[in-house]
């Protein structure tokens, strides 16, 4: 007898933002499906990719919310990295095999001192195995052809370098820093500069833009809960822009914005002027924008007038 085929579930609206603490062993995007099918969602992504030997903070974006997630990937990241120094490996991270080793003979104050050392506006050559393209193709896949590319420079910004525990030949440090930041990078450059060698052997995010871990679920919590508990955890829509200034609307002007259309703000435009339908000056300031039922859209304010960017789907 056939076994008759499994019925998945309708999928459905759902709009918000997910704090998940993402485990070891799945990537991001796996990561994502499994909770897209928890919320049955019709439409998610993520803001940010953590490696599958990468834990911690991975917010998820449904429906509208994926919109405005361009400002997460955008957005400051903090982690807490293991750096094992005394040995280096083919991809820069513990998934490696080892290709160097050698003496680790500093002391917690030289480790300091390298620290400072790399805070602050840096240059980083990205790593082989990355997901970065040249020609067409990612890094990695020239990396698994044994294939040298050119591999450019690029400046970051670490913020903050702070050693949380010395116990040779691991360090764990904090790490806050700049989007396009390869911790694994980091690790060896550290490990360059003390003499040694060294290779990422764990790393956990702990921060992304305003978002922090302690608010973050797990895939096996969220599978506990009954589906009404899981829609409870989703934050609203404009959660990724929370932090750009808010202008509000009456219900004349939303309507037209949700339409596509520019609208005069204060001060007037000229009497009898259209509404520009010129792109956002570079100089437009952005804002989160409300009407009457509600939030509307990520618009920029220049000249007078209010634009729309990027909106929500019809209240």
């Amino acid at each position: 007898m056939t076994a008759a085929p499994s019925v998945r579930a309708p999928r459905r609206r759902v709009d918000g933002v997910l704090l998940l603490d993402k485990p070891l062993g799945l990537s991001s995007n796996a990561a994502l499906q499994r909770a897209r099918r928890l919320f049955a969602a019709e439409k998610a992504g993520h803001t940010g990719t953590l490696d599958p030997l990468a834990s911690g903070l991975l917010p998820l974006a449904f429906g509208d919310a994926t919109k405005f997630a361009q400002s997460l990937l955008d957005a400051r990241k903090a982690y807490r990295a293991t750096v094992r120094f005394g040995a280096a490996t083919t991809t820069g991270d513990a998934e490696g095999g080892v290709v160097r080793e050698a003496p680790v003979a500093f002391s917690a104050a030289d480790l300091v001192a390298a620290l400072l050392r790399f805070t602050g506006r840096i240059r980083q050559v990205p790593p082989r195995h990355a997901a970065l393209k040249f020609e067409g193709r990612a890094y990695y896949d020239y990396a698994r052809a044994g294939i040298e590319i050119p591999r450019a420079a690029r400046e970051v910004e670490i913020e903050s370098l702070t050693l949380v525990d010395w116990s040779p030949p691991d360090a764990v440090i904090d790490v806050r820093c700049s989007k396009g930041t390869y911790v694994r990078v980091l690790a060896e450059d550290l490990g360059d500069a003390l003499g040694s060698c060294a290779h990422l052997a764990a790393l956990r995010r702990t921060a992304s833009g305003p978002f922090a871990l302690d608010r973050a679920v797990t895939l096996d919590a969220l599978e506990a809960m009954a589906l009404s508990a899981r829609d409870a955890l989703l934050l609203p829509v404009d959660a990724p822009i929370a932090d750009l200034p808010r202008f509000d609307v009456e219900a004349t002007a939303a309507a037209a914005l949700l339409q596509g259309r520019a609208v005069p703000v204060s001060p007037p435009a000229p009497a009898g002027a259209a509404p520009s339908p010129a792109p956002c000056p570079v100089d437009a300031i952005r804002v989160r924008g409300y009407g009457p039922d509600g939030f509307l859209g990520l618009l920029a304010a220049a000249d007078g007038w209010l634009r729309p960017i990027r909106l929500v789907r019809g209240h």
